[in-house]
Protein backbone atom coordinates (compact mmCIF):
# COMPACT_ATOMS: atom_id res chain seq x y z
CA UNK A 1 0.00 0.00 0.00
CA UNK A 2 1.21 3.50 -0.85
CA UNK A 3 2.48 5.47 2.20
CA UNK A 4 0.13 8.23 3.34
CA UNK A 5 0.86 11.69 2.02
CA UNK A 6 1.97 13.95 4.86
CA UNK A 7 4.76 16.26 3.75
CA UNK A 8 4.64 19.47 1.75
CA UNK A 9 8.19 20.38 2.81
CA UNK A 10 11.33 18.26 2.18
CA UNK A 11 11.88 15.53 4.77
CA UNK A 12 15.63 15.29 4.12
CA UNK A 13 18.53 17.00 2.45
CA UNK A 14 20.79 15.06 0.09
CA UNK A 15 24.11 16.11 -1.35
CA UNK A 16 24.74 15.53 -5.02
CA UNK A 17 28.03 14.12 -6.15
CA UNK A 18 30.04 16.02 -8.74
CA UNK A 19 28.27 14.17 -11.58
CA UNK A 20 24.93 15.10 -10.03
CA UNK A 21 25.92 18.75 -9.65
CA UNK A 22 26.91 18.80 -13.32
CA UNK A 23 23.49 17.39 -14.23
CA UNK A 24 21.75 19.94 -11.99
CA UNK A 25 23.62 22.89 -13.45
CA UNK A 26 22.87 21.59 -16.95
CA UNK A 27 19.16 21.48 -16.10
CA UNK A 28 18.73 17.69 -16.31
CA UNK A 29 15.42 16.61 -14.77
CA UNK A 30 16.62 13.22 -13.46
CA UNK A 31 19.36 12.13 -11.06
CA UNK A 32 20.55 8.52 -11.10
CA UNK A 33 21.74 6.44 -8.17
CA UNK A 34 25.37 7.27 -8.90
CA UNK A 35 24.66 11.02 -8.90
CA UNK A 36 23.50 11.26 -5.29
CA UNK A 37 24.89 10.32 -1.85
CA UNK A 38 23.25 7.25 -0.37
CA UNK A 39 22.44 8.86 2.98
CA UNK A 40 20.92 12.28 3.76
CA UNK A 41 23.12 14.94 5.30
CA UNK A 42 20.13 16.31 7.18
CA UNK A 43 16.66 15.03 8.17
CA UNK A 44 15.17 11.56 8.34
CA UNK A 45 15.62 8.71 5.89
CA UNK A 46 12.94 9.33 3.25
CA UNK A 47 10.32 6.91 2.06
CA UNK A 48 9.82 6.33 -1.66
CA UNK A 49 8.01 9.31 -3.14
CA UNK A 50 9.02 11.71 -0.36
CA UNK A 51 10.11 15.23 -1.16
CA UNK A 52 13.82 15.89 -0.64
CA UNK A 53 16.10 18.89 -0.99
CA UNK A 54 19.19 18.65 -3.20
CA UNK A 55 22.42 20.51 -2.53
CA UNK A 56 25.79 20.85 -4.19
CA UNK A 57 29.12 19.78 -2.75
CA UNK A 58 29.43 23.04 -0.79
CA UNK A 59 25.87 23.12 0.42
CA UNK A 60 24.53 25.22 -2.45
CA UNK A 61 20.75 24.62 -2.71
CA UNK A 62 19.84 23.03 -6.04
CA UNK A 63 16.10 22.54 -5.70
CA UNK A 64 13.54 19.92 -4.68
CA UNK A 65 12.97 16.41 -6.00
CA UNK A 66 10.87 13.29 -5.45
CA UNK A 67 13.00 10.49 -4.03
CA UNK A 68 13.02 6.76 -4.76
CA UNK A 69 15.30 4.23 -3.10
CA UNK A 70 15.05 1.42 -5.69
CA UNK A 71 14.45 3.04 -9.05
CA UNK A 72 17.33 3.69 -11.41
CA UNK A 73 16.18 7.31 -11.18
CA UNK A 74 16.91 8.20 -7.55
CA UNK A 75 15.49 11.73 -7.70
CA UNK A 76 13.13 13.57 -10.07
CA UNK A 77 13.41 17.34 -10.04
CA UNK A 78 10.13 19.06 -9.19
CA UNK A 79 11.23 22.63 -8.36
CA UNK A 80 14.44 24.61 -8.74
CA UNK A 81 13.83 26.62 -5.56
CA UNK A 82 12.40 25.75 -2.19
CA UNK A 83 8.63 26.12 -2.22
CA UNK A 84 5.71 24.31 -0.66
CA UNK A 85 4.71 21.35 -2.83
CA UNK A 86 0.99 21.22 -2.19
CA UNK A 87 -2.37 21.52 -3.92
CA UNK A 88 -1.62 25.11 -4.90
CA UNK A 89 1.68 24.10 -6.50
CA UNK A 90 -0.02 21.60 -8.80
CA UNK A 91 -2.77 24.07 -9.64
CA UNK A 92 -0.19 26.67 -10.73
CA UNK A 93 1.89 24.22 -12.75
CA UNK A 94 -1.07 22.68 -14.57
CA UNK A 95 -2.67 26.08 -15.14
CA UNK A 96 0.58 27.32 -16.70
CA UNK A 97 0.74 24.25 -18.95
CA UNK A 98 -2.84 24.82 -20.06
CA UNK A 99 -2.09 28.48 -20.84
CA UNK A 100 0.76 27.41 -23.11
CA UNK A 101 -1.55 25.10 -25.08
CA UNK A 102 -4.11 27.85 -25.47
CA UNK A 103 -1.40 30.08 -26.90
CA UNK A 104 0.25 27.47 -29.13
CA UNK A 105 -2.84 25.58 -30.35
CA UNK A 106 -5.84 27.86 -29.77
CA UNK A 107 -8.19 25.90 -32.06
CA UNK A 108 -7.49 22.48 -30.53
CA UNK A 109 -10.07 20.91 -28.21
CA UNK A 110 -8.17 17.65 -27.77
CA UNK A 111 -4.49 17.84 -26.83
CA UNK A 112 -1.86 16.97 -24.24
CA UNK A 113 -2.24 19.22 -21.19
CA UNK A 114 0.84 18.05 -19.27
CA UNK A 115 3.84 16.38 -20.91
CA UNK A 116 5.83 15.20 -17.91
CA UNK A 117 9.34 16.73 -17.95
CA UNK A 118 8.28 19.08 -20.75
CA UNK A 119 6.05 20.87 -18.22
CA UNK A 120 8.20 20.42 -15.13
CA UNK A 121 6.06 17.56 -13.75
CA UNK A 122 8.18 14.44 -14.19
CA UNK A 123 6.11 11.28 -14.00
CA UNK A 124 2.79 12.95 -14.90
CA UNK A 125 1.00 12.95 -18.26
CA UNK A 126 -2.47 14.43 -18.82
CA UNK A 127 -4.41 14.34 -22.09
CA UNK A 128 -7.63 16.17 -22.86
CA UNK A 129 -10.40 14.85 -25.09
CA UNK A 130 -13.03 17.59 -25.07
CA UNK A 131 -14.58 17.37 -21.57
CA UNK A 132 -12.74 14.17 -20.60
CA UNK A 133 -9.25 14.12 -19.09
CA UNK A 134 -6.93 11.11 -19.01
CA UNK A 135 -4.18 10.92 -16.38
CA UNK A 136 -1.11 8.69 -16.52
CA UNK A 137 1.30 8.51 -13.58
CA UNK A 138 4.68 6.77 -13.74
CA UNK A 139 6.44 7.86 -10.55
CA UNK A 140 5.82 7.24 -6.85
CA UNK A 141 6.16 10.93 -6.08
CA UNK A 142 3.25 11.73 -8.38
CA UNK A 143 1.29 8.67 -7.28
CA UNK A 144 1.29 9.91 -3.69
CA UNK A 145 0.04 13.32 -4.83
CA UNK A 146 -2.66 12.07 -7.18
CA UNK A 147 -5.37 13.64 -5.03
CA UNK A 148 -3.83 17.09 -5.52
CA UNK A 149 -3.53 16.52 -9.29
CA UNK A 150 -7.21 15.56 -9.56
CA UNK A 151 -8.25 18.53 -7.40
CA UNK A 152 -6.33 20.94 -9.65
CA UNK A 153 -7.82 19.41 -12.81
CA UNK A 154 -11.37 19.74 -11.50
CA UNK A 155 -10.82 23.39 -10.61
CA UNK A 156 -9.12 24.37 -13.89
CA UNK A 157 -11.18 22.39 -16.44
CA UNK A 158 -14.50 21.50 -14.77
CA UNK A 159 -14.37 18.18 -16.69
CA UNK A 160 -17.20 15.70 -16.93
CA UNK A 161 -14.83 12.79 -16.40
CA UNK A 162 -11.25 12.17 -15.27
CA UNK A 163 -9.90 8.73 -16.17
CA UNK A 164 -6.64 7.12 -15.15
CA UNK A 165 -4.62 4.92 -17.51
CA UNK A 166 -1.51 4.22 -15.46
CA UNK A 167 -0.93 0.86 -17.09
CA UNK A 168 2.44 1.50 -18.71
CA UNK A 169 5.37 -0.86 -18.14
CA UNK A 170 7.53 2.05 -16.94
CA UNK A 171 5.66 1.99 -13.60
CA UNK A 172 7.58 -1.18 -12.79
CA UNK A 173 10.74 0.91 -12.43
CA UNK A 174 9.29 2.31 -9.22
CA UNK A 175 7.51 -0.89 -8.14
CA UNK A 176 4.08 0.54 -8.88
CA UNK A 177 1.21 -1.72 -9.99
CA UNK A 178 -0.65 -1.02 -13.22
CA UNK A 179 -3.97 0.71 -12.57
CA UNK A 180 -6.82 2.01 -14.72
CA UNK A 181 -10.20 3.42 -13.82
CA UNK A 182 -12.35 6.46 -13.12
CA UNK A 183 -10.94 9.17 -10.85
CA UNK A 184 -13.90 11.51 -11.23
CA UNK A 185 -17.26 11.39 -13.00
CA UNK A 186 -18.61 8.46 -14.97
CA UNK A 187 -16.92 5.77 -17.02
CA UNK A 188 -16.50 6.64 -20.71
CA UNK A 189 -16.40 4.09 -23.52
CA UNK A 190 -17.07 5.39 -27.05
CA UNK A 191 -15.89 8.99 -26.73
CA UNK A 192 -16.38 11.51 -29.55
CA UNK A 193 -13.72 14.19 -29.96
CA UNK A 194 -12.20 16.45 -32.59
CA UNK A 195 -8.60 16.05 -33.68
CA UNK A 196 -6.93 18.07 -36.43
CA UNK A 197 -10.37 19.09 -37.68
CA UNK A 198 -11.63 15.49 -37.86
CA UNK A 199 -14.47 13.92 -35.90
CA UNK A 200 -13.04 10.90 -34.09
CA UNK A 201 -14.36 8.17 -31.83
CA UNK A 202 -12.30 6.14 -29.39
CA UNK A 203 -12.73 3.65 -26.56
CA UNK A 204 -10.33 5.33 -24.16
CA UNK A 205 -9.94 2.38 -21.81
CA UNK A 206 -8.98 0.05 -24.67
CA UNK A 207 -6.89 2.52 -26.65
CA UNK A 208 -3.12 2.79 -26.73
CA UNK A 209 -1.38 4.61 -23.87
CA UNK A 210 -3.65 7.55 -22.96
CA UNK A 211 -5.95 6.96 -25.93
CA UNK A 212 -5.03 8.42 -29.31
CA UNK A 213 -1.64 9.58 -30.60
CA UNK A 214 -2.12 13.29 -30.03
CA UNK A 215 1.54 13.97 -30.84
CA UNK A 216 0.81 13.66 -34.59
CA UNK A 217 -2.09 16.12 -34.59
CA UNK A 218 -0.26 18.93 -36.38
CA UNK A 219 1.58 16.49 -38.67
CA UNK A 220 -1.74 15.11 -39.96
CA UNK A 221 -2.42 18.56 -41.35
CA UNK A 222 1.10 19.16 -42.68
CA UNK A 223 1.30 15.86 -44.56
CA UNK A 224 -2.23 16.23 -45.92
CA UNK A 225 -1.20 19.49 -47.61
CA UNK A 226 0.77 17.32 -50.08
CA UNK A 227 -2.06 14.86 -50.76
CA UNK A 228 -4.32 16.63 -53.26
CA UNK A 229 -4.64 14.60 -56.47
CA UNK A 230 -2.19 11.97 -55.23
CA UNK A 231 -2.51 8.22 -54.70
CA UNK A 232 -1.84 7.82 -50.98
CA UNK A 233 -0.67 4.80 -48.99
CA UNK A 234 -0.93 5.13 -45.19
CA UNK A 235 0.95 2.38 -43.34
CA UNK A 236 0.24 1.66 -39.64
CA UNK A 237 -2.90 3.77 -39.89
CA UNK A 238 -4.19 3.14 -36.29
CA UNK A 239 -7.29 5.38 -36.00
CA UNK A 240 -6.88 6.62 -39.59
CA UNK A 241 -5.61 10.12 -38.86
CA UNK A 242 -3.26 10.50 -41.83
CA UNK A 243 -5.52 8.56 -44.20
CA UNK A 244 -8.64 10.56 -43.38
CA UNK A 245 -6.90 13.91 -43.45
CA UNK A 246 -5.39 13.09 -46.87
CA UNK A 247 -8.80 11.97 -48.18
CA UNK A 248 -10.33 15.20 -46.88
CA UNK A 249 -7.59 17.17 -48.65
CA UNK A 250 -8.54 15.71 -52.04
CA UNK A 251 -6.29 12.68 -52.55
CA UNK A 252 -7.26 10.77 -55.69
CA UNK A 253 -7.20 7.50 -53.70
CA UNK A 254 -6.20 6.42 -50.19
CA UNK A 255 -5.17 2.94 -49.06
CA UNK A 256 -4.66 2.44 -45.31
CA UNK A 257 -3.02 -0.63 -43.74
CA UNK A 258 -2.95 -1.87 -40.13
CA UNK A 259 -2.77 -5.34 -38.58
CA UNK A 260 -5.14 -4.62 -35.69
CA UNK A 261 -8.83 -5.58 -36.01
CA UNK A 262 -9.67 -2.98 -33.36
CA UNK A 263 -7.76 -0.22 -35.15
CA UNK A 264 -9.27 -0.95 -38.56
CA UNK A 265 -12.79 -1.05 -37.09
CA UNK A 266 -12.19 2.26 -35.30
CA UNK A 267 -10.69 3.86 -38.41
CA UNK A 268 -13.69 2.77 -40.51
CA UNK A 269 -16.02 4.28 -37.91
CA UNK A 270 -14.04 7.53 -38.04
CA UNK A 271 -14.34 7.52 -41.82
CA UNK A 272 -18.12 7.26 -41.44
CA UNK A 273 -18.17 10.15 -38.96
CA UNK A 274 -16.36 12.34 -41.50
CA UNK A 275 -18.31 11.10 -44.54
CA UNK A 276 -15.12 9.73 -46.07
CA UNK A 277 -15.93 6.02 -46.22
CA UNK A 278 -16.01 6.01 -50.03
CA UNK A 279 -12.58 7.64 -50.24
CA UNK A 280 -10.44 5.15 -48.27
CA UNK A 281 -9.67 1.46 -48.83
CA UNK A 282 -8.82 -0.31 -45.58
CA UNK A 283 -6.44 -3.29 -45.55
CA UNK A 284 -6.09 -5.46 -42.44
CA UNK A 285 -2.58 -6.90 -42.66
CA UNK A 286 0.84 -6.92 -41.10
CA UNK A 287 2.46 -3.92 -42.80
CA UNK A 288 5.81 -5.69 -43.32
CA UNK A 289 4.06 -8.64 -44.97
CA UNK A 290 1.78 -6.38 -47.01
CA UNK A 291 4.68 -4.33 -48.37
CA UNK A 292 6.67 -7.46 -49.07
CA UNK A 293 3.79 -9.05 -50.97
CA UNK A 294 3.44 -5.95 -53.14
CA UNK A 295 7.12 -5.98 -54.12
CA UNK A 296 8.51 -9.54 -53.74
CA UNK A 297 8.42 -10.43 -57.45
CA UNK A 298 10.09 -7.23 -58.67
CA UNK A 299 13.65 -6.97 -59.91
CA UNK A 300 15.67 -3.75 -59.73
CA UNK A 301 14.31 -2.39 -63.01
CA UNK A 302 10.63 -3.35 -62.69
CA UNK A 303 7.88 -1.04 -61.49
CA UNK A 304 5.01 -2.51 -59.41
CA UNK A 305 1.54 -2.72 -60.89
CA UNK A 306 0.34 -0.28 -58.21
CA UNK A 307 2.40 2.79 -57.31
CA UNK A 308 1.71 5.58 -54.85
CA UNK A 309 2.49 9.28 -55.05
CA UNK A 310 2.50 9.78 -51.26
CA UNK A 311 3.49 7.02 -48.84
CA UNK A 312 3.21 7.55 -45.08
CA UNK A 313 5.14 5.34 -42.65
CA UNK A 314 4.15 5.88 -39.01
CA UNK A 315 5.05 2.65 -37.19
CA UNK A 316 5.03 2.04 -33.44
CA UNK A 317 8.39 2.14 -31.71
CA UNK A 318 10.74 -0.61 -32.88
CA UNK A 319 12.94 -0.36 -29.79
CA UNK A 320 12.56 0.48 -26.11
CA UNK A 321 16.21 -0.04 -25.18
CA UNK A 322 19.62 0.78 -26.60
CA UNK A 323 20.45 -2.91 -26.89
CA UNK A 324 17.65 -3.32 -29.45
CA UNK A 325 18.88 -0.55 -31.78
CA UNK A 326 20.51 -2.93 -34.33
CA UNK A 327 17.24 -4.88 -34.73
CA UNK A 328 15.30 -1.62 -35.01
CA UNK A 329 17.66 -0.34 -37.70
CA UNK A 330 17.06 -3.49 -39.76
CA UNK A 331 13.32 -3.03 -39.36
CA UNK A 332 13.37 0.60 -40.42
CA UNK A 333 15.56 -0.16 -43.43
CA UNK A 334 13.22 -2.98 -44.50
CA UNK A 335 10.02 -0.92 -44.50
CA UNK A 336 11.74 1.97 -46.28
CA UNK A 337 13.22 -0.32 -48.90
CA UNK A 338 9.79 -1.82 -49.65
CA UNK A 339 8.05 1.55 -49.57
CA UNK A 340 10.54 3.10 -51.98
CA UNK A 341 9.84 0.32 -54.47
CA UNK A 342 6.17 1.35 -54.39
CA UNK A 343 6.87 5.09 -54.59
CA UNK A 344 6.03 6.64 -57.95
CA UNK A 345 8.51 8.91 -59.78
CA UNK A 346 8.55 12.30 -58.05
CA UNK A 347 6.50 10.74 -55.25
CA UNK A 348 6.86 11.78 -51.61
CA UNK A 349 7.70 9.55 -48.65
CA UNK A 350 6.56 10.95 -45.26
CA UNK A 351 8.21 8.79 -42.62
CA UNK A 352 8.27 8.89 -38.82
CA UNK A 353 10.13 7.35 -35.89
CA UNK A 354 8.84 7.59 -32.31
CA UNK A 355 11.75 6.01 -30.41
CA UNK A 356 14.12 8.37 -28.60
CA UNK A 357 16.83 5.70 -28.88
CA UNK A 358 16.85 6.25 -32.66
CA UNK A 359 18.10 9.79 -33.25
CA UNK A 360 17.83 11.81 -36.46
CA UNK A 361 21.20 10.63 -37.76
CA UNK A 362 20.47 6.93 -37.25
CA UNK A 363 17.01 7.27 -38.78
CA UNK A 364 18.28 9.16 -41.83
CA UNK A 365 21.03 6.58 -42.29
CA UNK A 366 18.36 3.85 -42.45
CA UNK A 367 16.49 5.78 -45.13
CA UNK A 368 19.67 6.51 -47.07
CA UNK A 369 20.68 2.82 -47.00
CA UNK A 370 17.26 1.87 -48.36
CA UNK A 371 17.41 4.53 -51.07
CA UNK A 372 20.85 3.34 -52.13
CA UNK A 373 19.70 -0.28 -52.35
CA UNK A 374 16.66 0.71 -54.45
CA UNK A 375 18.66 3.19 -56.56
CA UNK A 376 16.24 6.00 -55.65
CA UNK A 377 17.59 9.50 -55.07
CA UNK A 378 15.68 11.55 -52.51
CA UNK A 379 15.53 15.22 -51.66
CA UNK A 380 14.48 16.46 -48.22
CA UNK A 381 11.38 18.67 -48.48
CA UNK A 382 10.18 18.89 -44.86
CA UNK A 383 10.93 17.83 -41.30
CA UNK A 384 8.50 16.94 -38.51
CA UNK A 385 8.45 16.69 -34.75
CA UNK A 386 5.86 16.08 -32.05
CA UNK A 387 3.00 18.58 -31.88
CA UNK A 388 3.48 21.69 -29.77
CA UNK A 389 1.34 20.26 -26.96
CA UNK A 390 4.16 17.72 -26.42
CA UNK A 391 6.97 20.14 -25.50
CA UNK A 392 10.47 18.71 -25.33
CA UNK A 393 13.23 19.76 -22.94
CA UNK A 394 16.59 20.49 -24.52
CA UNK A 395 18.35 19.01 -21.49
CA UNK A 396 16.26 15.81 -21.63
CA UNK A 397 16.95 14.05 -24.95
CA UNK A 398 14.34 11.41 -24.06
CA UNK A 399 11.61 14.02 -24.40
CA UNK A 400 12.54 14.66 -28.05
CA UNK A 401 11.34 11.29 -29.27
CA UNK A 402 9.27 11.89 -32.42
CA UNK A 403 11.03 12.81 -35.62
CA UNK A 404 9.90 12.68 -39.21
CA UNK A 405 10.96 13.61 -42.73
CA UNK A 406 9.24 14.21 -46.03
CA UNK A 407 11.46 13.07 -48.92
CA UNK A 408 10.72 13.48 -52.61
CA UNK A 409 11.96 11.03 -55.18
CA UNK A 410 14.10 12.95 -57.67
CA UNK A 411 13.67 10.39 -60.48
Amino acid sequence: MMPALMHTEPVAKFQLKRSGVERALAGRPWFYRGNIDTKPIQGQSPQDGDLIELTGTRGRPLGLAFYHSQSKIAARWIARSNEKIDNGFFFRRIKKAQSLRQRWMPEATSYRVVNSEGDGLSGLTIDRYESTLVVQITSTGMERRKEWVVSALKEIFQPETILEKSDTASRQMEKLPKVSGVLFGNEVEALRFRLAGLEMELDLMKGHKTGAYLDQQQNYQKVAQMAKGRRVLDCFTFLGGFALKCAEAGASSVTAVDQSDISIAAAKRNAELNRLSDHVTWEKANVFDWLRNQTKTLNDTEAPSQQYDLIILDPPSFTRSRSAIPDAVRGYKEIHLRALKLLAPEGILATFCCSHHIDDAIFLNCIEAASNDTHRSLRLVDTYSQSLDHPAVLQAPESRYLKGFALEAID
